[in-house]
Formats: structure tokens, sequence, C-alpha cells
């Protein structure tokens, strides 16, 4: 019995010894951006999602960062994010010159500008944050640069150190401003979010903003604050301070909340507006029932 166990037991070892092991591999962060910004509560620019990448074949520093621009260019397996990248935009070359990183891509890239270049150079010069010999990176198309940039080389540190005031992204809203007879009119404008900003907030405080039309003014009357604001699904809620309230004529707040109701839902994703005072639902303050 004993022999026919170690006849049965030899091509187990032998199996177990030869077993290869997992080659190492290690963690890297691609960095792309939220997929709807609708519900954002802008707490940055970017997100992240995580890939890893097999030492062996990124063992030199232009290797790492081929691997990871290759990654990038494939964007986000997470459905709730996006790239930033346009799509089809592929690597023609990536070469190192000293510590800074040389990413010529193809002609896709030349199509961004605005607000959409610097995310896109944002991102990319993120995710090659991660390389420690890698300090700066200048981004071609085509090998030519792009004459949107105000920069054309990113310095790595100036990036991660990217102030909460720059624009995250954009959105078009209707807004609803009182011309000289006392009439609400609407002003199509592209708005800017900034860092904090949800689309229904910058609405808000554009409203507060001097129209951009020479014979407008704001609807919203000295003394009028909104305190908060914020979308759940398709409802806006709009809270009001009770005490700035207090001295506005009814005429004037009645106004008020008109140009907000109507600004909010020139949103595509805000199909109600309803009303409150310190947290708390007021029915007298526009058409709106507690739910």
């Amino acid at each position: 019995m004993k022999k026919g166990l170690c006849v049965l037991l030899l091509p187990l070892l032998l199996l177990t010894g030869c077993r290869r092991e997992e080659p190492a591999r290690t963690a890297y962060q691609l960095y792309f951006q939220e997929a709807d910004l609708t519900y954002s509560a802008g707490d940055g620019a970017f997100r992240t999602e995580t890939v890893y990448l097999y030492d062996e074949r990124t063992e030199t520093a232009r290797a790492l960062a081929e691997a990871l621009m290759k990654e990038l260019l494939k964007g986000p397996a997470d459905e709730t994010l996006k790239s930033t990248l346009p799509a089809g935009t592929s690597l023609l070359s990536l070469e190192l010159a000293g510590d800074r990183a040389l990413v010529d891509l193809s002609a896709s890239y030349e199509s961004l500008s605005g607000v959409a270049l610097t995310l896109a150079d944002g991102a990319i010069a993120m995710t090659l944050a991660q390389i420690p010999e890698i300090s700066s990176v200048q981004i071609t198309a085509r090998g030519r640069e792009l004459a949107y940039r105000e920069r054309q080389v990113l310095n790595i540190r100036e990036v991660l150190l990217t102030p909460e005031e720059d624009v995250i992204s954009t959105v078009e809203a209707r807004l609803y401003f009182l011309n000289q007879e006392g009439s609400l009119i609407p002003e199509t404008r592209t708005l800017d979010l900034y860092e904090g900003d949800t689309q229904v907030s910058a609405v808000a405080r554009a409203l507060e903003d001097k129209p951009e039309g020479r014979d407008l003014l704001s609807p919203l009357p000295e003394g009028f604050q909104v305190k908060s604001v914020w979308l759940e699904e398709s409802i806006c809620y709009v809270n009001l301070s009770s005490a700035r309230l207090e001295g506005v004529e009814d005429a004037l707040v009645q106004t008020a909340l008109r140009a907000l109701e109507n600004s909010l839902q020139s949103l595509e994703a805000v199909e109600e507006v309803r009303f409150l005072t310190d947290g708390e639902f007021r029915r007298d303050l526009g058409p709106f029932e507690e739910p």
C-alpha cells in the first residue's frame, strides 16, 4: 500500500515543482473623466482606473511610458468614465529627451481646443507623472505643435498642483434675465464648471452675475439668496434663505423664482423645480407641491 501511495504522489510532486510562477505586475492609474457630469459634485476633473502592467515589459522608463499611453488610448473599462482623448487617436511615437516625454499623436488630436484640450493634455501628463524619470511632457499631433495652447511643454509638478479655479467642463443653458420693461427674456450662455460645481449650481450662480446683454438686468433682487441647489434624478431642489427673503417685495420674489425655474429647466436633466427655505418645503413658493 505504501509503495502504491508513493507512486501516486510522485506525479503530483513533479507537477507542483514544475509550476511556473505568475510574472510580476505593478498597478498604475489611468486618468479619465466622468461620463456624465450632470450629477457630479465636481470634486475634481479626473477619475482614475487601475491597470496592471507586467514588470518585464516595462523595465525602462520609455517602455513604461509607451505602455501607459497605449492603455490610456484604449479608453476606460468602466462605463461611468470616458476618455478625454478624441476617439480614434493613436500613438505615433514616444521618445524621452532627458526627463521630457515627447508624445506624438495622430491627426484626431488636432481637433481639440479650449477646455477639451486642457483636459486631454492633463490626462496624459497625470498618467505619465507616475514615472519618476519624467518631469515634463510635450504633446504634438503628427509632429506639429498645437497653436491653441498657451504652453507647449507641460511641467508635471505644475499639472499636479493645478489650482481649483481651473475649468473642468462646460454646459449650455438658457438664462432668463429682465429687460427694461421688466419682462423675463432668455439669453443662451455657455457656462464654465469649476471644481465643486454642478450644472444646476452653475446656472444659479450665473443668474447672480451681470447679464451679457447690454440692456438686461439680473432677475434676483438685492437680498435674495440661493443657499444651495441640487439635483435628485430629474427634480432640482432650490434652497433659499428665509432671512434674506424678509423685506423683499412678493412680486420681485415671484419674478426671481420664475427666472430660476425657467433657467434650470433649460438643462436637459431638469424636468421639475421645487423650492425650499432653510431646508423646508414651501407651497407658496412656486407652483410645486411637497412630494
